[in-house]
C-alpha cells in the first residue's frame, strides 16, 4: 500500500479551509528566512502558496546571509509583539554566524507552530503537546488516515534529530507504540531495523535503506529528501527494492513532505484559536 501524503494534505487543506472560514477567524504566519538559499527559499514560498489556499494570511520577514543573530532576534521579538501574527516559523538551517538556539527559544511559545521551542518539546515528552513539530505531526496523521495500527506495535526511528527523530518518538510512545532510536553509533543497526513494525527513516543519506533492513509486511515511512547518483530526487528508502517487502510506504516525492506543510497550517489555525480562547478568558 502507498501511504499518499500528497493525496492525504490535499483533503486536510480542504477541510481546514472550511473550518477558517467558518470560524470567522483571520490566522496570520509570520516567516523568518535568513540568506538565500535556493531550497529554504523554495520551502517558504510553498508555505506561503499554502496560507493563501486555507485563508491563511501571511508575511515574509527576509534578512541577509550576514545578518547577526541580534538582528534575527529583533525580527523575531517584533512578530511576538504584534498581535495579528499568530505564528512565527524560523526557517531552517540558519546561516552558520546565527544562533539557531538563541533564535528558536526566543519565538513565543504561544506562537510556535513550528513546535520546536523548549515548552513546545517538553510539553510532547510530557504527553500534554500543544504544537508538535510538523513532519513527525504529519506522519502521525498518514499512519491514522490509513489506519496503520500503532499501538503495541514495535517503531523504530533511525535518526535523532530534534526537529524529526526525537519527536518522532515521543509521539509514537503517545500512542502506545514500543520505540527504538537508533542513530549512528547504534549496534547491530539492521538488525534493530528488521525489528520493526513501522520503520520511520530520518538520516538524510540517499537510499540508505534496503530491503535487507525491512520486516516483511512492515510500515515504512520515508523521511528523506535527498539526491541519487543521476540528481534524480529519492529519500532515504530504496523504494523499488523496498516496496514489495514494505506492508505500506510513503514515497519520495509525494510522501512526507506535503503532510508537513498541510500541519505547519494546522497548527497556525490552532494558534489563532488558542489566542482568541485566552482572549475571552481575560
Amino acid at each position: 500500500m502507498i501511504l499518499d501524503g500528497k493525496a492525504v494534505s490535499e483533503k486536510r487543506l480542504e477541510i481546514l479551509k472550511e473550518e477558517i472560514e467558518e470560524s470567522g477567524l483571520y490566522p496570520r504566519l509570520a516567516t523568518v528566512i535568513v540568506g538565500e538559499d535556493p531550497a529554504s527559499q523554495m520551502y517558504v514560498r510553498m508555505k506561503h502558496r499554502a496560507c493563501e489556499r486555507v485563508g491563511i494570511g501571511s508575511v515574509g520577514i527576509e534578512l541577509p546571509a550576514d545578518a547577526t543573530t541580534e538582528r534575527v532576534l529583533e525580527a523575531v521579538v517584533r512578530l511576538n509583539n504584534d498581535p495579528d501574527i499568530n505564528g512565527i516559523l524560523v526557517q531552517l538551517p540558519l546561516p552558520d554566524g546565527v544562533d539557531t538556539t538563541r533564535v528558536i527559544d526566543a519565538v513565543a511559545p504561544e506562537k510556535d507552530v513550528d513546535g520546536f521551542h523548549p515548552c513546545s518539546l517538553g510539553r510532547l515528552l510530557a504527553g500534554t503537546p500543544v504544537f508538535a513539530p510538523c513532519t513527525p505531526q504529519g506522519i502521525m496523521t498518514i499512519l491514522d488516515e490509513y489506519n496503520i495500527p500503532i499501538r503495541g506495535r514495535r517503531a523504530v526511528v533511525v535518526g535523532r534529530s530534534i526537529d524529526v527523530g526525537r519527536p518522532m518518538a515521543v509521539l509514537l510512545l503517545n500512542a502506545d507504540a514500543t520505540v527504538t532510536i537508533c542513530h549512528s553509533k547504534t549496534e547491530n543497526l539492521e538488525e534493530e531495523m528488521r525489528r520493526a513494525d513501522i520503520l520511520v527513516s530520518a538520516v538524510g543519506k540517499a537510499k540508505f535503506v534496503g530491503p535487507e533492513m525491512v520486516k516483511e509486511g512492515a510500515t515504512v515511512i520515508d523521511v528523506g529528501i535527498n539526491q541519487d547518483e543521476q540528481g534524480k530526487l529519492c529519500g532515504d528508502v530504496d523504494f523499488e527494492a523496498v516496496k514489495d517487502r514494505a506492508g505500506a510506504i510513503t514515497p519520495v516525492p509525494g510522501g512526507v513532505g506535503p503532510m508537513t506543510i498541510a500541519t505547519l497550517m494546522e497548527n497556525t489555525f490552532r494558534a489563532a484559536k488558542l489566542r482568541t480562547c485566552d482572549n475571552t478568558v481575560r
